[in-house]
C-alpha cells in the first residue's frame, strides 16, 4: 500500500496474502500491458476492475479451442516479457494451459479454474463468484427435475426451431411428440456416416405416421458448413452458433459424436443416446422405450449365438479377403480356423507400437498351427496409407474402403484401435481382449480361450512359489519391494519390459523383474532416453498441455 496522500495500489490476494498488482504485472522497463492491436494499457488503470489472468500459448491445441469462448465472454462483459510471465506462472502455480485466474475488484482471487467455469457456463457465470456458481448449479438441478421440451429448447431470445428451408417453427408444435435431439458435426466423419442412416429412419417413421421429430443440435462453428449439410435434411434444427447448443451439450453430458438423445412425449429424457441402436437396428429401435431395448438385446443375443465366420465376413458378392498383391482368398477357405480380426491404422501410434508384438506372436503360432490367420481391418484415411501399412504385414486383409468394415465395427462395437478380436473355429467370438492377452502372454495364450488362460494363470502362480513376498534391494534402498502382479511394466534394473510378476514399490512406482530382484549383482542401467517434445518444457497430451 502506498503511504501519505497517494492513491491506493491495486493488490492481488492469494491464500489471504496480498500481492501488489503493479509489481506482479510490470517490470523495470515496462509499466503497461498491450492489446493485440499494439495499444499500450497502463497497469495503474486496471485498479478497481475485475481481472482474468489467462495463461495460454498459440501452439497449444486446447488453448486454441478455449480462447474463442473466453473472447466471447470478454466481448459481452467489456465496454516480449518472459520474466513477468514466469513470475505469474510460479505465483499462480500454473502447471498446464489454458489456465485462467479470476480476480475481483480488490485483487482477490475469486477462482483459479476460470477455464472450467467459463466452458461450463459462459457469460452466465459472471461475476465468477462461488455463490454465482452455486446458484447456477441449483438452477440446473431444478431444471432437470422439472424438465420439459420447452425448458430444453426455448431460450430468452428464441422460442422456435428452424426447418431446412429457413422457416421458424414454434417449439410448442413439437410438444407431446417423441423428439430426438441430434448432436452432430457435419465435418466429423462418424457423423457424416450416420446422418444419412438417421434421415432414412426418420423418413420411414414419418411415412408410417409416427409422432416423431428430430431437432439437430449443430456443434459447427462454420455457418456455411452447417447450411450445406442441413439443406438436404428433413428435420428441424437449432440455429447454428445458438448458445443453447453448447449449453445442451453440457446439460446432457455429451461424451461422443454422434449422439441422439430421445425426449419422450412428456418432455422427460427417455434415452441418453440411441445412435448405436439405430445404426444396428434401424427403425426397429423405435419407439426407443426400455421394453423395446430389452427386445433388441434378445435379438442381439440370438444373433451372437448364431454367429459364424461367414455371417460376419460375407456380404453379397463380397465373400473374400485379400492377401499379398491383392490375391483374393475366399472366406470359405478360412472356415474352421482360429481367426484374429485386427482393427488398426498406420496413423495410430499405439497400432504401430503393437504391430511387432502381434507379428512375433503370429509367426510363433503359425509355426505350431497352420489353422490360424489374422485379418487386417483398416482404419486408414486413404489407399496409399493402407498399402504402406499392409505391405509390412504377413497376413490377410479386407480391401481398403470395403463396406464390411462398417458392419464389423458395429458388430464388435469398435470404440478405439488397435482392437484384436479372436474368433474360434466355430465362428463365434472367443474374446475382444486378444490385444491385452498377447501383450501379457504372447503366443503362449493361443487360442485365447478361457480354458487356456486358466492354464496360464495356474502356471503363473506356480512360477512364483518359493519367491519371497518382500525384499530389500540395493537399487532401491528407500523402501521394501513387494511381489506384485503387474500387467506390463519397464524394469528399473535392466530397463527391459516385464509382465505379470514384479518386485514393486507403489510409493515410488519402482519395478524390478524377479530375475533382477533375486540377483543382487545385477546393476542398474542408467541410460535414459528423452522423448522428443516440440515445445521445450511442455508435454501436450489429450486436452491439456502440461509443464514437465
Amino acid at each position: 500500500m502506498a503511504g501519505g496522500g497517494e492513491e491506493n495500489v491495486t493488490e492481488i490476494v492469494i491464500n489471504d496474502e496480498a500481492h501488489d498488482l503493479s509489481s506482479l504485472l510490470s517490470s523495470s522497463e515496462r509499466d503497461f500491458l498491450v492489446r493485440n492491436n499494439g495499444d499500450q494499457v497502463k497497469i495503474e488503470t486496471l485498479k478497481g476492475k475485475k481481472l482474468a489472468l489467462y495463461f495460454s500459448a498459440s501452439w497449444c491445441g486446447p488453448c486454441r479451442r478455449f480462447t474463442p469462448m473466453l473472447i466471447e465472454v470478454y466481448n459481452e462483459l467489456s465496454s516480449k516479457d518472459s520474466e513477468t510471465r514466469d513470475r505469474l506462472d510460479e505465483l499462480f502455480q500454473v502447471r498446464g494451459i489454458p489456465h485462467c485466474v479470476i480476480l475481483d475488484e480488490d485483487g482477490k482471487v475469486v477462482s483459479d479454474n476460470g477455464v472450467e467455469i467459463i466452458q461450463e457456463y459462459g457469460i452466465e457465470v459472471y461475476p465468477f463468484t462461488q455463490q454465482k456458481i452455486k446458484d447456477l448449479k441449483d438452477q440446473e438441478e431444478a431444471a432437470r427435475k422439472n424438465q420439459s421440451l420447452r425448458s430444453i429448447l426455448v431460450s430468452r431470445s428464441r422460442d422456435f426451431v428452424i426447418s431446412s428451408d429457413g422457416k421458424k417453427v414454434p417449439v410448442s408444435e413439437l410438444e407431446g411428440k417423441t423428439v430426438g435431439l441430434y448432436f452432430s458435426l457435419f465435418s466429423y466423419q462418424a457423423c457424416d456416416d450416420f446422418t444419412p442412416k438417421l434421415d432414412e429412419v426418420y423418413e420411414k417413421l414419418k411415412a408410417k405416421g409416427e409422432n416423431f421429430e428430430i431437432v439437430l443440435i449443430p456443434l459447427e462453428e462454420d455457418e456455411e458448413s452447417f447450411n450445406q449439410g442441413f439443406k438436404s435434411l428433413h428435420w428441424f434444427a437449432l440455429p447454428v452458433k445458438d448458445k443453447s447448443c453448447q449449453k445442451l451439450a453440457r446439460y446432457f453430458e455429451l461424451a461422443t459424436l454422434p449422439t441422439l438423445v430421445i425426449i419422450g412425449p412428456d418432455g422427460k429424457t427417455l434415452q441418453s443416446n440411441v445412435a448405436e441402436a439405430i445404426d444396428e437396428h434401424g427403425v426397429l429401435a423405435y419407439p426407443f422405450t426400455p421394453e423395446r431395448f430389452t427386445e433388441l438385446a434378445e435379438v442381439e443375443k440370438a444373433k451372437q449365438e448364431a454367429q459364424t465366420l461367414e455371417s460376419i465376413l460375407v456380404s453379397g458378392d463380397q465373400d473374400f479377403v485379400i492377401g499379398k498383391d491383392g490375391v483374393k482368398i475366399p472366406v470359405t477357405d478360412l472356415v474352421g480356423k482360429n481367426i484374429l480380426l485386427y482393427f488398426s491404422a498406420h496413423w495410430c501410434p499405439q497400432c504401430r507400437a503393437f504391430l511387432p508384438k502381434l507379428m512375433d506372436a503370429y509367426h510363433k503360432i503359425k509355426a505350431k498351427d497352420d489353422a490360424f490367420e489374422v485379418i487386417f481391418i483398416s482404419y486408414d484415411w486413404d489407399q496409399a496409407s493402407f498399402d504402406e501399412f499392409f505391405s509390412g504385414m504377413p497376413w490377410l486383409a479386407l480391401p481398403f474402403g470395403d463396406p464390411r468394415k462398417a458392419s464389423l465395427s458395429r458388430t464388435f462395437k469398435v470404440c478405439g484401435i488397435p482392437l484384436l478380436v479372436a474368433i474360434g473355429p466355430s465362428g463365434k467370438t472367443v474374446t475382444k481382449e486378444a490385444r491385452d492377452i498377447i501383450m501379457i502372454h504372447g503366443a503362449d495364450a493361443y487360442p485365447f480361450t478361457d480354458e487356456r488362460l486358466k492354464e496360464i494363470e495356474a502356471q503363473i502362480e506356480e512360477l512364483a512359489k518359493g519367491w519371497p513376498e518382500k525384499l530389500k534391494h540395493k537399487l532401491h534402498e528407500e523402501h521394501e519391494l513387494v511381489l506384485a502382479r503387474r500387467r506390463v511394466y519397464n524394469c528399473d534394473g535392466c530397463d527391459e519390459e516385464g509382465h505379470v510378476w514384479s518386485y514393486y514399490c507403489d510409493k515410488c512406482d519402482f519395478d524390478l523383474h524377479p530375475k533382477c530382484a533375486l540377483k543382487e549383482d545385477k546393476g542398474a542401467n542408467d541410460d535414459s532416453k528423452e522423448e522428443e517434445n516440440p515445445h521445450e518444457g511442455w508435454n501436450c497430451d489429450g486436452e491439456i498441455c502440461v509443464k514437465v
